[in-house]
């Protein structure tokens, strides 16, 4: 079973991450510093609960390894600077971008959320570092929520939504380079 045809099942509706958030929190998991083991993280998925919400074992080893064939997939590629965006997420003309990107962004962000003692730890405050984790973060941040983001950008005299263009483009590069920097710095204080 693919992981769409997992969250396609009637019983599990609204009890896990959809697919592009679930894309975009492996993604953030792929790209933190120092690795989480699965089961430190696979609960997530679910919303938190010791439990996960499969009545049946197979369809939760499918998941699970649905998820962790995924972060597999991610980690290399975000490593090798060869990670690109999931099928469905892009620019939209109507909403500047689909609904599949917001979800993307939603499961980037809270992934983060789970890494964020390691990111700060690596990359504090006060270091050049820093700086490229939150460029990352705050891109994230705008194609998640686009609209608070245009009436930022709005009050301080900048127009247009060629912007999101640029970041929407820019957001491989981006989260290769964090990743790579991050896996540097945790190698050396090793």
């Amino acid at each position: 079973m693919t992981l769409q045809e997992i969250l396609a099942q009637p019983e599990l509706e609204g009890k896990l991450l959809n697919q592009a958030k679930t894309q975009g929190f492996v993604t953030a998991m792929a790209a933190a510093p120092y690795t989480l083991t699965p089961h430190e993280w696979l609960p997530f998925l679910w919303g938190g609960e010791e439990v996960a919400p499969f009545s049946d074992g197979e369809e939760l080893e499918s998941y699970i390894e649905a998820v962790i064939q995924m972060w597999n997939a991610f980690r290399p590629a975000l490593l090798e600077n060869r990670w690109m965006w999931p099928e469905g997420c892009e620019l939209d003309d109507a909403d500047i971008v689909t609904e599949q990107t917001r979800d993307f962004c939603e499961g980037v962000l809270q992934g983060w959320q789970l890494a964020r003692d390691d990111w700060e730890t690596i990359m504090p405050e006060d270091s050049q570092d820093n700086a490229l984790l939150g460029g990352v973060l705050l891109s994230v941040s705008m194609l998640y929520d686009p609209e608070t983001s245009i009436a930022t950008l709005s009050e301080q005299g900048v127009e247009g939504l060629e912007q999101f263009e640029e970041i929407f483009n820019a957001i491989p590069t981006m989260l290769c380079g964090l990743t790579m920097r991050g896996h540097q710095l945790a190698e050396q204080q090793d």
